[in-house]
């Protein structure tokens, strides 16, 4: 046995059998592999009995050329991918090589679904604008929009097959084709905007490109409808008839009157006047009127004295009744053509004319009056519009299918025997359909009141076009050319349904978008003086957008909704696309950013469980802000990363898209809190001055409070400072009555150009050298920029608040007032003057709006009292058992409202919380008299130091707030002396 090894333990074997086992004759060669195995000759065992001529080779093979066996690459292949892995390397649950997954996001249709109408057909449409409408429906949370947007989808497209083949509680459900995202599947409401590009008829039988967008009804997402409003040319209003105009359509109003677009009207859910609230005809007829005069006083009310040429009334045919669950619509107009194809000799027009009013139909003379003559006298739209349909909703209901069946075939409709054993509501939308047929009545509504994409164009110039009119650019856009230099309005983003990239939305404005052209992308940020925020990008696809799928086509002309890949890379929230050169090398001009007419307040800071995950995190984060138009993030100096967004709801879902599409992680939330603001209720008690740091300048300031309605002006853009000096003087003069002097002498609005602050030169050329001053213009602005950006009380923006410049004093020499001495400096001088002007902390506030009945209003009274809110009005829905209460509430607050209302009134209270002011928080955040307590609520007065200190807190910021740190120690040792400022 011990033959078997050497003295090193090395086995060496049997020396007789291993010689026996050795084949002879066999070169160590025949072990190697061909480098092709397909073409080497099929070994049989014959070969090796031939007798070699040439004899053996003589070719030394090294080592490392041998190869005994096959590599992994000759046995399975080149296709094939081999790992080498260490054993024990990887978990047991996961898979050695897992399967390529597919993520996806969105409901999408597999196949172009087939459509009633020709898609090359709808693409020729393209090139004729005036038969093209830009429309967006906008109204209230479950108002029927996406309703309204399935009753045309399925009149258009050939799905009916489809949706019958849904069983059990799929069967029941409503369409909402436009909603595609899962939460909106999830939680039955929309929360992106979704295009849809349709070619309906008329009640002429003429077809029209109809591009529409489908908004969201929350108040939270009120942002995705500004986006969508500055690419339409009009609006379709969508209001439920029974709970009337409510909060959000009052700012959906209010934000197209003051935008100057036209406005529709669809009184919606027509069907709940009959089968829930039970009103008689003509009460029926007062609640609609009653609705309709809603819309109306709200548009005067925004505009007084337009009011009546932006009148809505169904006699001038924008007004649409229509139940879109049960698929029907009318306009006066299309209702008189039901009567016309019955009856030849009536005249559609005159008799539409007579529908709606004080007009009263007398039976026996058979004749219109404007009083009730006879008994059995009724106004005419009763008589003639809602007794028919009222009668055709109890007959279809309460008839046995027999009599059904004759009711039925006398008005000329036909159903399948099987149809009428069909549940109430099933047989109704049949009838209903039958009886009303396709909405033409919605048709030539919107093309008789929304003008089409050539006629609006000038008009969308003027308003948000920052460029010269009088250039080629402009003119080709005026004149909608699709051959002109190619200019695209991008307003909103859409995520792919991988949630990897983004495709944008935007309107062709001039030229022809197509694929492979070349584009320069112009952010919100570019100026022809500053072209910093603009990059080059190829337009890789051009579709036409249609939510569920995408049409892809090969150019998309003026006039239209285009849906563009590869253009996103450099887009956060809207650009405008032009070509690398226009013509006559014009300077390029964008259109401008989107006016929101709401502020995201409500603020969480996030961070990812795995700290490693941080990248992965800060990718989620870029992706979030392009998705959502209103959402801003930032990271604090603490290094905490923030989310701002507009409300719980609309938090929930940035977080969800966060966590799970654009960067699937596990990530902590803090307790949401909320942005606040700072500012000043008295003047500076003392002119305040700040020293550079080499002493050889010396700024001082005053501080005040601005007069009410100065920021909100200059917020919303009503005074610009780019305008020349006459036009703000003039300005400040007429509505404010500041004088003449004062008001030429504005130097800045901060932080920004729509900033809620002012700086103001109050010096006079006998104190101070004009000319040295304004050298240094620019870097006091910058000073008292980032001063307002960040105020002294904890780190939040000021507001409301105005700084004069007293007096200045400057070294003669300019490189010893250059920039770095006169920024910090000029910044000091705010700080000190704002702390001794008696500041306040400002915080943002929510109206709130409750609709529910009547037992539910006392609830509210409760919840809002102890969330130091309280109502300001409530009152009876005319025509309904339900109350509308509406109040305020401080944002900060407000967490958890609503879930604490529907608690108290057993989920049958809605509530709606929007922006609505910023207000003062109650105590003086300086006094350090206050003592606060561990695990108590702070009183009342002492609220404003509590918030200050916390947030100081929170921020990482010492809790002191102390003026000794921005006063120059002799001014501050001599107040202190005089006794103006304690410790």
């Amino acid at each position: 046995m011990d033959d078997l090894y050497d003295e090193f333990g090395n086995f060496i074997g049997e020396a007789s059998e291993s010689e026996d086992d050795s084949q002879h004759g066999v070169d160590a060669g025949a072990y190697e592999f061909d480098e092709y195995p397909e073409e080497a000759p099929e070994v049989t065992g014959q070969e090796l009995m031939e007798i070699d001529d040439e004899g053996p080779s003589n070719a030394v093979i090294l080592h490392e050329d041998k190869q005994y066996y096959p590599t992994a690459q000759q046995v399975y292949g080149e296709d094939v991918e081999t790992m080498v892995q260490e054993e024990d390397a990887q978990p047991l649950t996961q898979p050695i090589i897992a399967p390529v997954e597919q993520k996806k996001f969105t409901i999408q249709e597999a196949d172009l679904p087939p459509v009633f109408f020709d898609r090359t057909f709808m693409t020729d449409l393209m090139n004729y604008p005036d038969q093209i409408r830009n429309i967006a429906f906008a109204g209230h949370l479950h108002h029927g929009k996406t309703a309204l947007m399935d009753m045309l989808v399925l009149e258009t497209h050939d799905i009916a097959e489809k949706l019958e083949k849904k069983t059990g509680k799929k069967k029941d459900e409503q369409l909402r084709y436009t909603d595609i995202h899962i939460l909106e599947r999830e939680r039955g409401l929309s929360v992106k905007s979704a295009p849809m590009s349709l070619v309906l008829q008329s009640s002429r039988g003429k077809s029209h490109l109809i591009n529409i967008l489908d908004t969201p009804g929350h108040v939270n997402f009120v942002d995705e409808v500004a986006s969508s409003l500055r690419l339409v040319d009009g609006l379709v209003l969508v209001v439920d008839v029974v709970e009337g105009v409510q909060v959000n359509t009052e700012q959906i109003i209010k934000h197209a009157v003051l935008e100057d677009i036209p406005l529709t009207l669809v009184v919606n859910k027509m069907d709940r006047l009959i089968l829930e609230l039970k009103l008689p005809p003509t009460d029926a007829y007062f609640k609609l009127k009653h609705v309709i005069e809603e819309v109306n006083t709200m548009i005067e009310n925004t505009l007084p004295g337009q009011g009546e040429k932006r009148r809505l009334s169904p006699e001038k045919g924008n007004v649409l009744f229509a139940c879109s669950s049960m698929g029907w619509c009318f306009t006066l107009q299309s209702f008189a053509k039901m009567y016309s194809d019955t009856y030849p000799t009536i005249n559609t027009e005159d008799f539409a004319k007579r529908l709606w009013g004080d007009i009263f139909y007398n039976p026996v003379k058979r004749s219109f009056t404007r009083k009730a003559v006879e008994e059995r006298a009724k106004r005419s739209f009763v008589n003639f519009v809602l007794e028919p349909i009222y009668k055709l909703y109890s007959h279809t209901i309460s008839q046995s299918p027999e009599d059904l069946k004759e009711t039925l075939a006398s008005l000329g409709i036909s159903l399948k025997p099987s149809q009428y054993k069909t549940d109430a509501r099933v047989l109704l939308k049949l009838v209903c359909e039958q009886f009303f047929g396709p909405c033409n009545g919605f048709v030539d509504m919107v093309v008789e009141h929304i003008p089409s994409p050539a006629e609006s164009a000038e008009k969308r110039l003027q308003h948000y076009y920052t460029g010269p009119l009088d250039t080629k650019v402009a003119k080709a856009m005026q004149e909608c050319d699709q051959d002109g230099p190619l200019v695209v309005q991008i307003t909103k983003l859409f995520n792919t349904s991988d949630a990897v990239g983004f495709h944008s939305f935007g309107r062709v404005m001039s030229g022809t978008a197509r694929p492979g052209s070349q584009v320069r992308v112009l952010g919100e940020g570019y100026s022809t003086d500053d072209e910093e925020d603009m990059s080059m990008a190829t337009i890789s696809d051009v579709w036409i957008a249609e939510t569920r799928y995408n049409i892809p086509t090969d150019g998309v002309p003026a006039g239209n909704f285009v849906l563009l890949g590869g253009v996103d890379n450099s887009i956060v929230k809207t650009a405008t696309l032009v070509p690398p050169t226009l013509p006559d090398d014009e300077e390029a001009y964008i259109f401008k950013p989107i006016t929101h007419f709401t502020e995201s307040v409500f603020k969480v800071a996030v961070e990812p469980i795995n700290p490693s995950e941080l990248p992965k995190m800060l990718d989620g984060l870029r992706k979030i802000n392009k998705s959502y138009p209103l959402i801003t993030t930032k990271v604090e100096e603490s290094g905490e990363h923030v989310i701002l967004g507009t409300g719980e709801l609309y938090m929930d879902c940035v977080l969800h898209d966060l966590r799970r599409l654009y960067a699937e992680m596990e990530i902590k939330v803090s307790d949401p809190v909320t942005r606040f603001c700072e500012t000043v209720v008295e003047t500076s008690a003392i002119k305040c001055y700040a020293q550079t740091p080499n002493k050889k300048n010396k700024i001082t300031m005053v501080a005040e409070p601005l007069d009410q309605g100065i920021a909100e002006d200059i917020e919303s853009g009503k005074v610009s400072i780019k305008s020349d000096k006459r036009t703000i003087g003039k300005f400040f003069e007429e509505r404010y009555g500041w004088d003449l002097l004062a008001s030429r002498s504005i130097w800045a609005f901060g932080p920004d150009e729509l900033g809620p602050n002012i700086l103001q030169d109050d010096t006079l050329p006998s104190e101070v050298d004009k000319k040295l001053l304004l050298s240094v213009r620019d870097t006091i602005r910058q000073g008292f920029s980032w001063a307002t950006r960040e105020g002294p009380l904890c780190e939040e923006p000021i507001r409301n608040s105005k700084f004069k410049i007293m007096d200045v004093t400057l070294a003669p020499e300019a490189i010893f007032r250059g920039g770095g001495q006169i920024i910090p400096t000029s910044r000091r001088a705010c700080y000190s003057s704002f702390l001794m002007a008696s500041p306040r902390l400002m915080e943002p506030v929510y109206s709130c709006s409750m609709t529910g009945p009547a037992d539910s209003v006392t609830s509210l009274y409760t919840v809002l009292a102890r969330r130091r809110g309280h109502v300001l009005s409530d009152g009876p829905i005319a025509g309904t058992p339900l109350y509308r209460v509406s109040g305020l509430i401080p944002v900060i607050d407000s967490f958890g409202f609503e879930t604490d209302l529907r608690i108290h009134t057993q989920g049958q209270a809605t509530v709606s919380l929007v922006f609505d002011r910023w207000s003062i928080v109650p105590g003086d955040p300086l006094d350090k008299d206050v003592i606060l307590r561990p695990l108590e609520p702070a009183s009342a007065q002492a609220t404003a130091r509590d918030f200050v200190l916390k947030t100081r807190r929170r921020k990482g910021l010492s809790e002191d707030v102390s003026v000794a740190k921005f006063l120059e120690p002799e001014l501050f040792s001599s107040l202190k002396e005089s006794g103006l400022l304690d410790g």
